[in-house]
């Protein structure tokens, strides 16, 4: 099991490519199971979780075929199998974005209940419930939600369909259910993050009737069929983030190219307040820190407001700042397994449901540490670049779920970071 080995004290200079997002290939992926002819993807990242998308479709027998350059050639029309397994979904809860596409255009649907980082409930239920009102028949059991179209039904229906919570799977799922749907269906309550609009731009390039993408109300026609196209990935704004805050917390200057500022608004404010200098620039952003930040608290919630998935890594920014600060999480119920890691390293970190305390201190010291999801990796590289001696981050599988090569690139930028075999 790999592991990553951080001598930490060194700033960062220069620039680091940021990847195409996770959480806008994942769903775009799947999207490409709506036509039967060829889609191109641009600047898909090179991740576990793309890698196990990309052996699920061609399970299905859909032809996929990657270019060296992050794009991804894939033609569905072959497909024979509209079955999601276990055993090749078992590791990430994505794998639900397969049941719109695939009910959408073939009637039919298997797919395992998916698993994934263990940060908290996420039920498929706002997924079921909004694919009944379209007109599924869809019953969960052994493991699996089975779906099909009713008797002499040959599309899913249009529908008004309010989730009872803000679900960014739930949207995405809903919008391509819906792009072959007969006749109107309208989305309340939809998540509004960087990556529905960019889905929704994909699906109108191959022909989907959707206005609205990046409110809370989506409209979308449905139409008899869609086609091929080319689209490119958004830039990743989580691993943007993650940068952003390991250069805060280090010190130096550092340019994110393909960076989007506009997609990070609350975490830029946060770090400004802090201290550091983040600023939009042509194709990029920079971001120049120096000395110890100020602690800032935060509280996550959906988009446009603090992402929960950049919480583990501005916590470790404040855990060695001046001051105290307090950080609540709203969204998962089970994301504060870092903090414990945190500690390890000297952190001064204390929780109370679901808020954390942090009182800065002035250094961590290296210390042997353990990943427990995706985020939480990302924090503890962080923090390992500032502490003091050697840190050794164990189980960093997570990590290359949601990070392209991101030991390379922190490298690259003067950090003193290897993987360990």
């Amino acid at each position: 099991m790999d592991k990553l080995l951080i001598r930490g004290g060194n700033t960062l200079q220069g620039e680091v490519l940021i990847s195409g997002a996770k959480n806008a290939a994942l769903p775009e992926l799947c999207a490409t199971l709506l036509t039967a002819e060829p889609v191109t993807l641009l600047n898909v990242p090179r991740l576990q979780d793309v890698s196990t998308m990309l052996t699920l479709i061609r399970n299905m027998g859909v032809q996929v075929e990657q270019g060296a350059d992050g794009a991804v050639h894939i033609n569905a029309g072959p497909l024979s199998a509209p079955e999601a397994p276990y055993e090749l979904v078992k590791t990430m809860r994505a794998s639900v974005l397969a049941l719109g596409p695939l009910l959408a255009r073939f009637g039919e649907a298997t797919v395992s209940l998916p698993g994934g980082c263990a940060i908290g409930s996420r039920p498929v239920d706002q997924h079921l419930k909004g694919l009944t009102a379209m007109g599924a028949e869809i019953v969960v059991e052994h493991g699996y939600m089975i779906a099909k179209l009713p008797k002499g039904r040959t599309r899913l229906k249009g529908a008004r369909i309010a989730t009872d919570m803000v679900t960014v799977t739930g949207t995405e799922n809903f919008l391509m259910a819906a792009a072959l749907a007969e006749g109107e269906t309208i989305l309340e309550n939809a998540a509004q993050e960087p990556e529905i609009p960019d889905l929704a731009e994909m699906l109108i390039k191959m022909g989907a009737k959707i206005e609205g993408h990046g409110t809370s109300r989506i409209r979308i026609q449905g139409v008899e069929r869609l086609h091929g196209c080319t689209h490119q990935v958004v830039a990743d704004r989580i691993e943007t983030g993650t940068f952003l805050c390991a250069v805060a917390a280090t010190g130096g200057d550092v340019v994110l190219k393909h960076g989007r500022a506009d997609h990070l608004d609350a975490v830029i404010d946060k770090l400004r307040d802090a201290g550091a200098t983040v600023e939009a620039i042509a194709g990029g952003i920079r971001v120049q820190s120096q000395g110890r930040l100020k602690a800032q608290s935060f509280r996550t919630t959906e988009y446009p407001g603090f992402p929960t998935d950049m919480q583990a890594q501005f916590m470790a920014l404040n855990a060695i700042s001046h001051g105290a600060s307090k950080v609540t999480e709203t969204i998962f119920e089970n994301r504060f397994m870092h903090v414990n890691e945190l500690v390890r390293l000297g952190a001064h970190i204390q929780i109370d449901g679901k808020v954390s305390v942090i009182e800065g201190v002035p250094k961590l010291s290296g210390a042997t540490v353990m990943a427990t999801d995706l985020r939480a990796s990302a924090s503890l590289v962080i923090a390992g670049l500032v502490a003091e001696g050697e840190t050794m981050v164990d189980r960093i599988y997570h990590l290359d779920r949601g990070y392209d090569q991101m030991e390379a690139k922190l490298r690259g930028i003067g950090a003193d970071i290897e993987r360990l075999t």
